[in-house]
């Protein structure tokens, strides 16, 4: 099996040929986040590749946070089907997750605080997570289902095109497969096994490891392809696949990336409120385990103990979903004399706005099993606004994409000396000697990383498992992948 990633160019067929494609997103607009950017630009990019695009996604989607402003991205010709969800909503789900029921009610206690009640809810939790395998979403699939097969046979479709997580979609899209014989690729924004790692709410019991092996088995028989967003996943995955026994499937890399479109406009000066003439350090996204902020907390407060004069220079804004851990951390930092401001989730303009507006950007990874083979999304929009970035990471494939473009730019988590003596020099360095350092990166090319060239690269690999006019049904090389296939599940 080949385990090299494939970014073979393959031709479109004939000339003016339309294919439809079915894309399985249960994260789309209006919901928000960084993970509904990725088949948002996909969807408004093929188009021009001659593809019709059918979307299937939830109608009362069970999510943290919403961004109407996605919208705008979407082609008005785009056929969207709906299909309602049994999930609570999300807020509930919160409290369930951690524990509280939010009802307010009188619960019953003895002398030592227990709680019948709350011993009583922990056991329906327990069943709960233990029954809904992979993920919540999977109660959103009965009905997922039955509009999926409405569609499909109302409509001739190519190809079907599923994007996790939640992994559940990909169920979703093997089902399919197998009721209809359609090619399936699919999507996998994270990897499986990263987000049972360290996703929030994730089951990481025995049993649901189990379950969840299985469950990967059979969706990798079914798919035809996957595609993946780091070339370390793609591999990963592809060895996976061998591990459960699934062989002769593909696989390609197609990064997370930046539009254009979305910078074309963009005032990359300061312009905004805050106080102009310190350095300010933005970061935009969620802060959890496995984007801790506790490095740069660390090197900020040895900053202090060393050069406490300069803290007072600085001005640092965080943007975006905080889980209470790193809350935590940082309030440490309002101890300090620095200017910090916390904001919520704000929409994608206002999170290119505040970027915009930064002296440096600041990019965070933990140092944690499977993060070598993670590069966070905002990275790219991170470059295309093409100022300094601040990258604590451990070595991997993100750190040597920052590397290539700001070489003294990366620290690995335990270099908080270093960190230290970074923000030292750049605060010390003054306003016009930053702006200069900012102004190199009109130089960097970063092409390869635009979302219309990544468009390019998903409809070369669609092409592989579609049947123009002009061709018999499927390539040779795809009959022989659905020969091996069919020997192997019968």
């Amino acid at each position: 099996m080949d385990m090299n990633v494939d970014n073979s160019i393959v031709a479109d067929g004939a000339e003016g040929w339309k294919k439809r494609v079915l894309f399985i997103c249960y994260l789309f607009p209006p919901v928000g986040g960084a993970g509904v950017q990725r088949p948002v630009k996909f969807i408004k990019y093929l188009r021009s590749h001659g593809w019709e695009i059918t979307v299937l996604t939830v109608s009362n989607p069970s999510v943290p946070v919403f961004d109407e402003t996605l919208k705008q991205d979407i082609p008005p010709d785009t056929v969207i089907h709906e299909a309602p969800t049994l999930e609570p909503d999300y807020r509930y789900k919160a409290k369930v997750s951690s524990g509280h029921d939010g009802l307010g009610g009188v619960r019953s206690q003895g002398r030592a605080g227990f709680s019948f009640t709350r011993l009583f809810k922990g056991a329906l939790r327990g069943i709960g997570g233990m029954l809904l395998q992979p993920d919540p979403q999977v109660l959103w699939l009965p009905s997922a289902g039955r509009e999926a097969l409405r569609l499909l046979r109302n409509k001739p479709h190519d190809l079907i095109f599923a994007t996790a997580p939640p992994y559940s979609s990909l169920l979703l899209g093997s089902w399919l497969k197998r009721r209809t014989g359609i090619p399936l690729v699919l999507d996998f924004r994270d990897e499986w096994d990263l987000s049972n790692a360290y996703r929030e709410n994730s089951r990481r019991d025995s049993i649901s490891l189990f379950v969840q092996r299985r469950m990967k088995r059979k969706v990798l028989m079914n798919a035809d392809g996957i595609v993946a967003t780091t070339k370390a996943s793609t591999r990963r995955i592809l060895e996976r696949s061998v591990e459960l026994g699934v062989e002769n499937l593909s696989g390609i890399c197609i990064y997370n990336g930046f539009d254009e479109a979305d910078f074309s406009s963009v005032q990359r000066d300061r312009n905004d409120e805050g106080d102009a003439g310190k350095f300010r350090i933005v970061y935009t996204g969620t802060l959890w385990n496995l984007t801790s902020v506790e490095p740069f907390v660390r090197a900020m407060e040895r900053l202090f103990r060393d050069r406490p004069e300069l803290l007072g220079e600085m001005e640092l804004i965080f943007m975006g979903r905080k889980l209470s851990h790193q809350l935590k951390l940082l309030e440490r930092l309002e101890t300090l004399d620095c200017r910090v401001e916390l904001r919520d989730y704000g929409d994608h303009a206002e999170a290119i706005s505040l970027m915009a507006s930064a002296d440096a950007l600041c990019l965070l990874l933990s140092d944690v099993d499977g993060a070598e083979r993670v590069v966070p999304a905002k990275l790219f929009e991170y470059l295309a606004m093409r100022k300094e970035i601040l990258a604590i990471m451990p070595e991997g494939e993100a750190a040597a994409i920052v590397r290539r473009y700001f070489p003294d730019n990366h620290f690995t988590p335990d270099d908080v000396p270093g960190v230290a003596a970074w923000l030292e020099k750049r605060i010390a360095a003054g306003d016009a000697v930053r702006r200069s350092a900012s102004g190199e990166g009109d130089q960097m090319d970063i092409s390869e990383f635009s979302r219309k060239h990544q468009a390019s690269q998903l409809n070369d690999y669609f092409m592989r498992f579609v049947d123009p006019p002009d061709r018999g049904t499927h390539g040779e090389e795809h009959r022989r992948s659905d020969d091996k296939r069919a020997t192997m599940q019968g």
